[in-house]
């Protein structure tokens, strides 16, 4: 096959593991409420099992396209389907809650190693003037696996909720052999390069303090010692983290990344938006099945509104970002979710599903305008020998916004309504109003979804900022007779 023809053998790579891991999660949204009667677990458990997901990638994600920028892509990439496939077997074979746990750690380790290298693959392999469109496609992907998982999450529930792993077994080795075989490392990345240790571990314990500390503070109460102990080992290890990357040579995280004004907006409004619209689905799934008691394939065909709309506008804003100015669109759309969630802050019992599904459309709308033109403008503003950092630091700021986001909306409803009624309800064993304080919990969502709404314009406010392009003081990019044969296309 000539060589011109690589970007899309690149994309098809990172397209299919993005399938594969967002499929996954999509999935699983859906099949909590069964998790929770099968394995006898509370609600805690389950918090655990989703937050633990997040916390890794956002605490791995950082530090391996560090190591991305030192080795290569490719054997990471590769590596993590392999993990990721281990990790969801191991799932599936779960007998206790904290096996789950263990295991989707394990997932997460893997996942992170995708994530954190999909982004400069794609990068490396497509020319600057087609990199939105790249990027556009992608988040199609991602899309398309947002409608189809919590329909298909609903279906594989007939057959149990350890289905919803072992279907990602046989797509796990697919994925795994097609990029061991078809992906190249083109781009031939500075030499002599170290990794630096302690900038890691420092950011690894503050980065986890932190998170912890504003995912459990609500349950808790935010003076109790356990959280102001977090806070304070979150604040110490951020400081000798940022101390350490000033002074290292060659540090885990460039801080020019982020005292670079156009680079720092671009992170911003990827943190805001994450915490604007991370606990959507999740409060929807236990609102549909709890609230308008619908079954587990219902509720998800109820959640693919949000995905389809996102899945139409991503590749046509990726388009537009390659022609205009990437952080109009960005703003754009992210003024568009916030109008979504205008009518999420109006919510109620018996609100019509046309209703539930034209927002949802809103707020799809508005993500599909935001996700590719904002990773554009990153991927696009940083050299090759920074591009795995940048791409995890930019999925950093999702997953930290998608964990606060999770987080503080779990903290407000468990202060509004019973925490056994709430138990009952995201259990699917009280459904609609039969022992449930519906009008508590109807009323905790709004409080969420009004303070998302005020994320999100702040958020856009960010995106429409302008800040000059970086000039980097590293040495000139040096391309690969491969790379400039696809770039001559």
């Amino acid at each position: 096959m000539k060589q011109v023809h690589y970007k899309w053998i690149a994309l098809s790579c990172t397209s299919l593991g993005a399938l594969f891991s967002v499929l996954n999660g999509s999935m699983l949204i859906i099949a909590l409420p069964a998790i929770m009667k099968d394995l006898h677990v509370g609600l805690a458990m389950i918090m655990w099992i989703i937050m633990s997901y997040l916390l890794a990638i956002t605490i791995f994600v950082p530090a391996i396209g560090r190591v991305a920028d030192i080795i290569g892509r490719k054997k990471l990439y590769v590596s993590g389907s392999i993990i990721f496939t281990i990790g969801s077997l191991l799932c599936g074979l779960s007998n206790t809650g904290i096996e789950l746990l263990l295991f989707r750690i394990i997932q997460a380790a893997g996942g992170s190693l995708m994530i954190a290298n999909s982004a400069p693959i794609v990068t490396d392999a497509f020319p600057k003037k087609e990199l939105g469109k790249a990027m556009g496609i992608n988040s199609m992907v991602i899309s398309v696996a947002s409608v189809i998982g919590p329909i298909l999450g609903g279906l594989l529930l007939h057959y149990g909720w350890r289905s919803v792993f072992f279907i990602n077994v046989p797509v796990g080795i697919l994925v795994s052999v097609w990029a061991g075989i078809q992906l190249k490392e083109l781009d031939v990345l500075p030499k002599n390069q170290t990794f630096d240790w302690s900038g890691t571990i420092t950011f690894s314990v503050g980065m986890l303090a932190f998170l912890l500390a504003l995912s459990f503070g609500g349950f808790v109460g935010w003076t109790n010692i356990f959280i102001i102990a977090l806070f304070i080992t979150a604040v110490v290890f951020s400081a000798a983290f940022i101390k350490i990357e000033n002074k290292v040579k060659q540090p885990m995280l460039d801080m020019k990344l982020l005292k670079t004004k156009v680079l720092a907006l671009a992170f911003g409004s990827n943190l805001l938006n994450g915490i604007s619209r991370g606990a959507l689905n999740f409060l929807l799934v236990f609102y549909f099945q709890g609230l308008k008691g619908m079954d587990p394939v219902m509720a998800g065909i109820m959640l693919t509104p949000f995905a389809l709309s996102m899945m139409i506008v991503a590749p046509v804003s990726g388009w537009l970002s390659d022609r205009y100015e990437p952080r109009i669109l960005s703003g754009v759309g992210l003024l568009i979710s916030a109008i979504g969630l205008i009518g999420f802050m109006f919510i109620t019992p018996d609100m019509s599903l046309i209703q539930l599904s034209v927002w949802m459309c809103i707020m799809g709308f508005g993500s599909g305008m935001f996700f590719s033109p904002n990773t554009n403008a990153i991927m696009r503003a940083v050299p090759v020998e920074r591009r795995g950092i940048a791409a995890g630091i930019r999925t950093m700021m999702n997953n930290a916004g998608n964990v606060i986001s999770i987080g503080l909306a779990m903290a407000i409803i468990s202060t509004s309504i019973d925490p056994h009624a709430l138990q009952g309800l995201f259990a699917g064993t009280q459904v609609g109003s039969a022992g449930i304080a519906v009008g508590e919990f109807i009323s905790g969502l709004r409080v969420v979804f009004t303070i998302s709404f005020i994320f999100s314009l702040i958020a856009a406010g960010i995106s429409f900022l302008k800040g000059p392009q970086p000039v980097w003081d590293s040495e000139p990019e040096i391309i690969s007779t491969e790379k400039l044969c696809i770039q001559e296309e």
